[in-house]
Parts: C-alpha cells; structure tokens; sequence
C-alpha cells in the first residue's frame, strides 16, 4: 500500500468526472488499498479517486468512530433520496475550510463492492452526508460549490496563501 497525494482546491482536476469502473483486478484492488490508507493517514471519513488524481467512480467511506471500518464503493448512484439536513462539512482537498450544506437525510444506495459484487444500501444521517460528498466529488463537484461566491472566493485566497508559503 501507498500513500496518495490528495488535490487541494483550486486545482482544475478536482472537477474531472470519474469513469465508470469495469476492471476489478489486482490494480484497482491497489487504488482501492491505497485509498484507504491515504484517507486514515489524513484523518478523513471520506476519499473519492478523483481526489487523488484518478478518474474513476470509486470511492472510501467509514462514519465509524474508531475509523477503521472502510466501506467501498464502486460506481455509485443515489436511488432514493429523503428529508434534508443542514451540517458542517469539510474536505481532505479544502484544507482548513468548513461549512453548512444541506444535504439528503436518508438515501438509497445502489453500488458496487471493491470486487464488483453489486451491493444496495440505506444510509441516515452523518452517513447519508459523506456519500452525498464523496459522490459529488466523482462528479467533479466540490462542498464549496454550495457556498456563496464570497466564500468560496475567501477559501481560495486562503488556499493559496498557504500554498505560496509552502504550508500545503
């Protein structure tokens, strides 16, 4: 396994649409190990492929309080959204930026497992959230995205003063 670098905004690759997934063989059972060390490492609950560089609809999830319970998820698509629920949200490729998004509060998931298994799923809550940001992501969109352009305006200048100083 080995860690990943994962892309801070703005980097235009961040909006890159992940492919659909058809080959799960050695290499993408390595993308699939990689992603999850490279997201614990960073102390994240969540990580999409496009994150780091890789343009696939894959991606990692735990809501697990001791975080070492990743759920995989392959080619995903939302078949059944319910309620709303505003809550903070951040992001390994936004260092440092939070905000409330209003999201689904309970989903219906149809996917893939890390070995193409298809699997289907509810997800509540804080889990519902993650897969609503990790989806986005595969999409090529961002939880800024949601914010006013003031704000993700601010988060962009700050990103890139951290990244002239180095600090990124």
């Amino acid at each position: 396994m080995a860690l990943r670098h994962i892309l801070t905004f703005p980097d235009p690759r961040l909006r890159e649409i992940g492919d659909k997934v058809t080959d799960f063989g050695d290499e993408f059972q390595t993308l699939v190990d990689d992603m999850i060390e490279t997201m614990y490492e960073d102390k994240g609950v969540g990580l999409a492929a496009t994150q780091i560089n890789v343009k696939k609809q894959v991606a990692i999830i735990d809501d697990t309080p001791a975080l070492r319970n990743p759920r995989v998820i392959v080619n995903p698509e939302i078949i059944r959204k319910e309620g709303t629920q505003l809550s903070e949200e951040g992001c390994l490729s936004v260092p440092g930026a939070y905000d409330k998004v209003e999201r689904a509060l309970q989903l219906k998931v149809r996917a893939q497992d890390r070995h193409g298994n298809p699997i289907e799923f509810e997800a509540n809550d804080y889990l519902a959230c993650i897969i609503q940001h990790e989806m986005d992501h595969l999409n090529g969109v961002l939880f800024i995205d949601y914010l006013s352009p003031l704000k993700r305006k601010r988060i962009k200048k700050k990103l890139e003063k951290l990244a002239k100083k180095g600090l990124m």
